[in-house]
């Protein structure tokens, strides 16, 4: 039995810094970061995102700097989102050897070797011009099947430009298998899969929509993306699905709001488990520091150590240099 008050006073344990230290159940570690990137074609400059402070959208140049940053600060990775000149119905920017994101990797690949682990985002949004994450049909709706061909020719094209690690994000059915297929035939099964398994259609994207301008030219991405309120299990349901298709790690993609999915997720799987803290999170915390609201520090630790104890092995956000530096 558990001794009670005045005996047990769980107080002693948090009387100091050094024994809060000592006695922490939940810790950071730089590696376990993942910086999120983008590039855009064609800018002579940085562009800042208005709704993300101290994000750009990075030139090429830039984007060598950034990422060389982040590896000296024991980042563990970063995954690259790119914005082509020039977007079209197919999205040919994806796959296309010079396109900016394969161009970018062979910039980073030459730069820094092995020394994290350069990671690409696979999906459609950021290179159609109606801003959805697969081919529409006739009549407008996202074509699962005629998609997968697309992405399995994108992840092959990062594979060959330098990505050690591809991340689908779509959310279309059967995109693991179709890129596992398609690594494994162009001689890359060594290349792994982090499969964004659980991916909400979430109010918590509209800054990245700006930072990537991928925004949906019509409708919204309700009908692919899983349903906040959806079936109890749904998310075990994807996940499963993703790895029987070949998937070595899963994500749960918005972070914050979605950590009992996360700890479901966790418990369920013995396979290494993400979570990406959006553009949202970021925002809202910038926004109220700004305004003397928080303490921005403060609260940006705290949000990580909530996911990380939630279950998470790695966490992609936007904060990963600086925090890997403060961690350092």
């Amino acid at each position: 039995m558990n001794a009670q008050y005045p005996v047990a006073r769980p107080r002693r344990l948090r009387r100091t810094a050094a024994m809060r230290r000592m006695v922490a159940g939940t810790r950071l570690h730089p590696a376990e970061l993942i910086l999120p990137m983008f590039v855009k074609e064609g800018i002579a400059e940085p562009q800042p995102v208005g709704s993300m402070p101290g994000v750009v959208q990075h030139t090429r140049e830039s984007l060598r700097k950034a990422a060389h940053e982040a590896a000296e600060a024991g980042v563990g990775g970063i995954i690259l989102f790119g914005i082509p000149a020039h977007k079209d119905a197919r999205g040919s920017g994806a796959d296309d050897p010079d396109g900016i994101v394969q161009v970018a990797l062979r910039d980073l690949a030459s730069d820094l070797g092995d020394a994290l682990v350069l990671m690409t985002d696979t999906c459609l949004d950021e290179y159609t011009d109606h801003g959805h994450c697969g081919l529409l049909t006739a009549d407008g709706e996202v074509d699962n099947d005629a998609t997968l061909e697309r992405y399995a020719s994108a992840a092959v094209a990062q594979a060959e430009a330098g990505s050690r690690m591809i991340a689908p994000s779509g959310m279309m059915d059967g995109q693991v298998g179709a890129i596992r297929a398609a690594l494994d035939a162009n001689g890359f099964a060594e290349i792994p899969i982090l499969a964004y398994a659980a991916k909400y259609a979430s109010g918590f994207y509209g800054p990245f929509r700006d930072a990537a301008e991928c925004a949906p030219q019509f409708g919204d991405r309700s009908a692919y993306q899983q349903d906040p309120a959806g079936p109890i299990g749904e998310a075990l349901r994807e996940v499963r699905l993703d790895l029987a298709e070949g998937a070595d790690a899963v994500m749960v993609k918005p972070a914050l709001a979605y950590l009992d999915i996360l700890r479901q997720v966790r418990d369920t799987v013995d396979v290494p488990v993400a979570a990406y803290q959006v553009s949202g999170e970021y925002a809202m915390v910038e926004a109220a520091a700004a305004n003397g609201w928080i303490d921005r520090e403060r609260v940006i630790m705290e949000s990580l150590i909530a996911i990380r104890r939630a279950g998470a092995d790695m966490i992609l956000t936007y904060w990963a240099t600086e925090v890997a530096r403060g961690l350092s």
